[in-house]
Order: C-alpha cells, then sequence, then structure tokens
C-alpha cells in the first residue's frame, strides 16, 4: 500500500469513527426521548437501528485489524489505529445500552423517576461522549482529563436516584399491597435501577474514549484503568 494511500486510510480510519460516534449518539438522544414520551415508533426505530451500527461496528474493526496487519505501524499509528480499534468497541456498547433505554421506554410500568430527572443524567452522560469524540477527532488530549473527572458527578447522581429508589420502596408499607402488586412493584422498581444503571455505564464508555485518546495522542495510560 503506498504510503499516500496509507495516510488516506489513517484519515478516513477517523472520520468513519466520528460518524459512527455521531450515529449512536443520535440513537441515544432518541432513546432518552422514547423514555420519556413513551413513543413506541421511535423506541422500535432505536431497537431495529442496532443492526446497522453493529455493522458499522464489524466494517471498522475489520478495517483496524487490516491496518494492523498490512501496515505494521509504529509509535504514533500503532497507537491511533490501537486507540480507534477500542474506541469503537465503546461506541458500539453505548449503542447496546441506547437500546435497553428504548426498551424500558414502552414498557408497562410506573416511572419511578421524575422524567426530568432522567432526562438530566442521561443528557450528562451523552454530552461526555459527545465531548470525549469531540477531542478524539482532534488527535490531541487537551480536555481528556477534564471530561473523565465530570464522572464523579454523574456517578454521585446516579447513586442519589438509585437510593432515592430504594427509600421509596422500603418506606411503602407491603401490608397493604396484593401479591400481584407486589409483583409488579418490585418489577418496575428493578427496570428504573437499571435503567440509572445503563445511562452510568454510558459515562464510564465516555471515560475510556478519553483514556484512549490520551493513550493515543501523549502515549500516557493515565486514565486507563
Amino acid at each position: 500500500m503506498a504510503r499516500q494511500e496509507y495516510r488516506r486510510r489513517l484519515d478516513k480510519l477517523r472520520t468513519d469513527v466520528c460518524a459512527m460516534a455521531d450515529l449512536v449518539l443520535d440513537r441515544y438522544d432518541d432513546a432518552l426521548e422514547a423514555y420519556e414520551t413513551g413513543n413506541e415508533e421511535l423506541a422500535q426505530t432505536v431497537i431495529e437501528g442496532d443492526h446497522d451500527i453493529n455493522e458499522q461496528y464489524l466494517d471498522l474493526e475489520g478495517n483496524c485489524v487490516e491496518l494492523l496487519a498490512l501496515q505494521q505501524p509504529v509509535a504514533g499509528d500503532l497507537r491511533f489505529i490501537a486507540s480507534s480499534f477500542k474506541i469503537v468497541t465503546d461506541i458500539e456498547r453505548i449503542g447496546d445500552l441506547a437500546t435497553n433505554l428504548a426498551g424500558y421506554g414502552v414498557e408497562d410500568a410506573e416511572p419511578l423517576l421524575p422524567l426530568e430527572d432522567v432526562r438530566d443524567i442521561g443528557e450528562t452522560a451523552g454530552t461526555m461522549v459527545e465531548d470525549a469524540i469531540a477531542v478524539y477527532e482532534t488527535g490531541k488530549a487537551e480536555g481528556t482529563w477534564e471530561i473523565a473527572a465530570r464522572d464523579d458527578d454523574l456517578d454521585e447522581a446516579c447513586q442519589n436516584a438509585s437510593e432515592r429508589i430504594v427509600r421509596e420502596l422500603i418506606a411503602n408499607d407491603p401490608s397493604t399491597l396484593t401479591d400481584t402488586e407486589i409483583e409488579v412493584r418490585l418489577a418496575d422498581v428493578s427496570r428504573t435501577l437499571l435503567l440509572i444503571r445503563d445511562i452510568e455505564r454510558v459515562g464510564d464508555h465516555a471515560v475510556n474514549i478519553c483514556a484512549r485518546t490520551l493513550y493515543m495522542a501523549e502515549n500516557d495510560d493515565g486514565l486507563i484503568y
């Protein structure tokens, strides 16, 4: 492969990774809206669209493997390809989490967390991903530590939301409920806790993207854990 073609493929890899991230973030926003509104059609679009995301992931994974195998890159190019390989995995998993969120929105369940709270933590996580991808696109490390640090606030917000739900569950007297009502209530609690967990994991993937970008740009593994 001629050097010029090799550079073109590296540039295209970066562009394609960012394009996949944009698609996943759009699906994630749709999933939050589907949960908030109960829009079954929108939720189904997110769920069915996961196949396209998986296909893009496999294509990009194949491109990375081919570049590694055929070009045997070193130094900065090697870190870029290896980091991109890891980042597309995080992006694909965010797509999976978006599918989960969309599914929660169409289940016949009582919302145990105010929708505005779901929107707040959901947007916080989504913005972290968006900012992390923007830094990756620049090829520089500036901003990676700051974005990763936001995860502490997201974790705290998610923990507070989970504890609020558990406290309310404990406060309710189960003797006033039928067995069926108890089962429904427990299912609602479980579903809402899973929702919070999935949003928290979106933030974790944003941190992973920052970690790989920092490594790519500066050969610094300080955020990798």
